[in-house]
């Protein structure tokens, strides 16, 4: 069995070497699932996840999750899940910094295969 160094993550610094937007990154695993780092800013696309519920915890700044029912406002410290199957809209007025917790199978976009956001290939932080 391979060890593994045992380290904890400062997300600050983690958030300070990513420079784009809506471009997740992988901060750490854990039983098949994935916590991810990305930055929010202006709208992304209406999509779903067939499989997959998301979990989206905004560290700075705010962002809206756009439902087909209602508009969900999320600061600082606030964490929002999205059930499986459920379409939702990500929006950020302001840059947010937004730690999700998702399979590791999740693709950001889920049905949306070929959208200029789909990321497939995550980097690690």
């Amino acid at each position: 069995m391979e060890k593994t160094a045992i380290e904890k993550v400062n997300l600050a610094e983690k958030f300070s070497s990513i420079d784009d937007h809506w471009n997740p990154r992988i901060a750490g695993e854990l039983n098949g699932q994935q916590v991810k780092l990305a930055k929010f800013l202006g709208p992304f696309e209406w999509h779903h996840h067939e499989h997959e519920d998301e979990f989206f915890m905004v560290i700075k700044g705010r962002f809206e999750m756009h439902l087909r029912d209602k508009v969900v406002t999320l600061q600082p410290g606030e964490f929002l899940i999205v059930p499986r199957g459920v379409e939702h809209c990500p929006v950020a007025n302001v840059e947010a910094e937004v730690l999700m917790f998702e399979p590791a199978s999740t693709i950001n976009t889920g049905n949306l295969e070929n959208s200029a956001h789909t990321r497939t290939n995550l980097e690690r932080l």
